[in-house]
């Protein structure tokens, strides 16, 4: 039983027409699915050091089940590497949770993959609001948000629709429901868009930019920043 908590990553396989859909256009699906790849193994990097320095398990968690084997080949070593459960978004996030929490993990915390500058001072300030709070949640920009953390499993906090533009506040509604004590951090940004590619385009000199090599890589190579008007 884990005597530490754990930072849970949720990806999923890398697969044209099923990631970044909304890059197409102007990326071919074949493009989304590969900047993703780059994001995620990004992702995977950046989370596996902060773990280890927060004293974190690193857990990635993913979609579909099948495809645990093959992101398992390139993760970190430090990952373990389990299935996406459940028949919806709502549904696996709760069980992951769960799964984390029946095993002993308190702080619990949950990040996509589609925030490669998601930073270590988002993951420090996360667990210092979570000794004074139940729930933290790292909002990004278009009403969702990029990470999540809880203190101990709250059955029930998820149980609404996900990817839509009022998760952030659907989210809060159902914690102020269940009685637990909410922080909110500032926001970051999640990549799903042009305008996103553009914000990142921005970053390239600062630290952010060394949070995501691959990432900026693909995009320079292949020439893919959006034009700006």
């Amino acid at each position: 039983m884990s005597r530490r908590g754990a930072l849970i990553v949720f990806a999923k396989r890398p697969e044209p027409g099923r990631v970044k859909t909304r890059l197409v256009p102007p990326f071919t699906p074949a493009e989304a699915a590969d900047l993703y790849r780059a994001m995620l193994a990004d992702v995977l990097d950046a989370s596996a050091a902060m773990a280890e320095q927060s004293g974190l398990d690193a857990v990635l968690a993913v979609a579909p089940a099948e495809a645990c084997t093959e992101l398992a080949r390139s993760c970190p070593p430090a990952f373990r590497v389990v299935p996406q459960r459940g028949p919806d978004l709502s549904a696996r996030m709760e069980w992951a949770v769960s799964e984390a929490g029946a095993a002993g993990a308190s702080p619990i915390l949950l990040r996509g993959s589609d925030s490669p500058t998601l930073d270590p001072g988002a993951i420090r300030e996360a667990l210092a609001a979570l000794t004074e709070h139940d729930l933290v949640l790292c909002p990004d920009r278009d009403g969702g948000y990029g990470l999540v953390g809880l203190r101990h499993p709250a059955p029930g906090l998820f149980s609404h629709a996900m990817s839509t533009r009022s998760v952030l506040e659907d989210t809060r509604a159902r914690a102020e429901d269940l009685g637990l004590r909410t922080a909110v951090l500032a926001p970051r940004f999640d990549i799903d868009t042009a305008a996103d590619l553009r914000r990142l385009e921005d970053l390239r000199r600062g630290p952010a930019a060394a949070l995501c090599p691959r990432t900026f890589a693909y995009l320079d190579s292949n020439r893919l920043w959006p034009a700006r008007g």
